[in-house]
């Protein structure tokens, strides 16, 4: 991938009915969220006043942005809340007190539907895309109290297949553990069971560094995902097979690296392309199959955590 290409292909058309590529990014440091066009240009800065923003998703067709805070850690003051494309109409949609430490979240539009992963709360959960009807569908505390001190149980990054009815998530472990996990259970909890004590949750993948975000290609059944323990394995983007058979299944691959901490990933599907962010600031262009370079779209930008990548309705 060449940056020239990825400038042309980024230009905004001012044709009728033609889309506008956008990024979304949460810049923890400020308390921040910012647009800006593929290429870096065009920077706007949409919200500010996040407390520790960590998650975002973009609903384009109804002009919304959700994304969830971190909070203090230590307190039950997580929340989540959403914004229109203009950051006019903030509303809280999940409030302080339901969610410990939301982390990466997903929209179920065709079920209207968020999912999350609550890190100290260790759980991750649903409700309604209005904030109602909020669910805890797997609880990893075994017992422990909130907010949770062992890191093997924090719940982190979140990938929903509503096609199969399957949701994915990362368990990171301590720093540079090597005890970071990726787990997977059916999105509907086993009859008689409950969010405690389901017999249907697979771990996939087991040893990582400290994965974080997560990304499904459901059309090649692949997993992405961001780690940002240490080298060789930490600070990369990964890539692994969704379906292998449990003894069969081969050690990821470690598409890039030299990330500062990598935590955000998106996905633009359609050219083949990711878009990752690190606590140093950056936000980088990455190919889907590995190939190529990692391309600078922005730097120094603050502490970057959630990264959303849309295409919006040209108004003109």
């Amino acid at each position: 991938m060449k940056t020239e290409t990825i400038a042309i292909q980024d230009r905004p058309s001012s044709a009728a009915g033609t889309m506008t590529p956008r990024l979304f990014v949460l810049e923890t440091s400020d308390g921040q969220i910012f647009s800006v066009n593929p290429d870096g240009s065009d920077k706007k800065v949409i919200v500010t006043g996040c407390p520790m923003p960590d998650g975002i998703v973009v609903d384009a067709g109804a002009g919304h942005i959700y994304w969830t805070n971190m909070g203090e850690f230590k307190q039950n003051d997580g929340s989540i809340e959403r914004v229109g494309l203009d950051g006019k109409n903030r509303t809280i949609i999940v409030p302080k007190g339901d969610t410990f430490t939301p982390k990466q979240l997903k929209l179920d539009l065709r079920n209207g539907k968020i999912y999350w992963c609550d890190r100290e709360g260790m759980r991750v959960m649903r409700c309604n895309l209005d904030g109602s009807t909020v669910e805890t569908l797997v609880d990893t505390s075994g017992g422990d109290a909130r907010p949770g001190h062992d890191a093997t149980k924090w719940c982190v990054g979140i990938a929903v297949d509503t096609d199969r009815g399957q949701m994915y998530w990362t368990q990171k472990g301590s720093d540079n553990a090597g005890a970071g996990r990726i787990l997977r259970a059916n999105i509907e909890t086993p009859t008689g069971e409950n969010a405690a004590n389901r017999s249907d949750v697979e771990v996939l993948y087991e040893g990582l560094p400290e994965p974080i975000d997560l990304e499904l290609n459901i059309a090649k059944r692949l997993i992405y995902w961001t780690d940002r323990g240490d080298p060789p394995r930490g600070n990369t983007v990964n890539r692994a097979p969704m379906d292998a058979a449990p003894k069969e299944r081969p050690s990821p691959d470690i598409l890039f690296t030299h990330l500062m901490e990598g935590i955000g990933i998106a996905v633009d599907y359609a050219n083949g392309r990711m878009f990752v962010t690190d606590l140093a600031g950056s936000i980088y262009c990455v190919k889907m199959d590995g190939s190529g370079e990692k391309l600078p779209v922005l730097t120094h930008q603050g502490n970057l955590t959630g990264v959303a990548y849309a295409e919006l309705p040209n108004r003109s």
